[in-house]
């Protein structure tokens, strides 16, 4: 679906990361983690071809994503920013609706199967009673959960999501993490990728996922989730000690250090022989 071949990011001459490779496939769930500034958000808009590669690639569907005009992306990859309050006074509906504007003709209007998706998308969420609300009225969880409910209605094979649970409640967090497992195989339009990036190492493990531990802009580690996020990775990438242990259930934790001690920091060299 979705390829990075030794691609370096950044901003025009100001370079964030460099030698960045990954791979998602139908059916996959990547999971980005990693400290503050790490690049997260940087590659998220090189993947969509928001900000230009500053060397290697981006590849969508074997193509480079630089020869596909946007609305082409678009039919390909829906993206979940971080909820935002719009200058202008949407209906949280319309918000939705606006998914489904790479599928419509040029100066075409959306109609009745467009209204259909948008709200079907809604109530998949559990937020089907907010459609006729003002989207900037809206709690900062609630507008969280309509732009992913507009990246459903886009319907497209990839979901990008940049920290989809940041602003929703404990419950709504649970709920998201179970809708993005079901997501990636939805028996209506076959295997989906999804792409996400959290400051939580434990909803990895809860999605068996295959995480990309970031640092500095480069990578420290990759695999799935119960192989790569360890004791000994975890302390070295956020600098303080972290135990990972099993409950009584089975479920994998991380559990952060709260004396204050830290560890050592990851060194540029270290990063490269990683």
């Amino acid at each position: 679906m979705l390829e990075a071949r030794d691609l370096a990011i950044g901003y025009g001459r100001y370079q964030v990361g460099e030698g960045l490779n990954l791979a998602v496939r139908p059916g996959d769930i990547l999971c980005l983690l990693g400290p503050n500034g790490c690049g997260k958000t940087t590659l998220f808009r090189t993947l969509l071809g928001l900000l230009p590669a500053l060397a290697g690639g981006v590849y969508l569907g074997g193509t480079p994503i630089t020869s596909k005009r946007r609305a082409e992306i678009a039919r390909r990859i829906a993206y979940v920013p971080r909820a935002h309050a719009p200058p202008f006074p949407f209906e949280a509906l319309e918000v939705v609706l606006m998914g489904r504007t790479a599928r419509l003709g040029a100066f075409a209007q959306s109609g009745r199967p467009d209204r259909e998706a948008a709200r079907k998308a809604m109530d998949r969420l559990g937020i089907g009673d907010l459609a006729d609300r003002g989207y900037s009225r809206l709690s900062g969880g609630q507008r969280q959960l309509v732009l992913i409910a507009r990246a459903l209605a886009q319907d497209t094979p990839l979901i990008v999501m940049n920290e989809p649970t940041a602003s929703l409640d404990f419950g709504n967090q649970a709920q998201m993490l179970a809708q993005i497992g079901t997501l990636v195989r939805d028996a209506s339009v076959g295997e989906r990728g999804v792409i996400l990036s959290t400051h939580d190492p434990d909803q990895a493990f809860a999605l068996n996922a295959r995480v990309l531990l970031m640092h500095d802009g480069g990578v420290w580690t990759d695999g799935f989730a119960s192989d790569v996020l360890t004791d000994g990775n975890l302390s070295r990438v956020y600098g303080i000690p972290v135990t990972v242990e099993t409950t009584g259930s089975g479920r994998r934790v991380c559990l952060p250090s709260l004396t204050g001690q830290s560890t050592p920091t990851i060194t540029s060299a270290a990063l490269t022989t990683a």
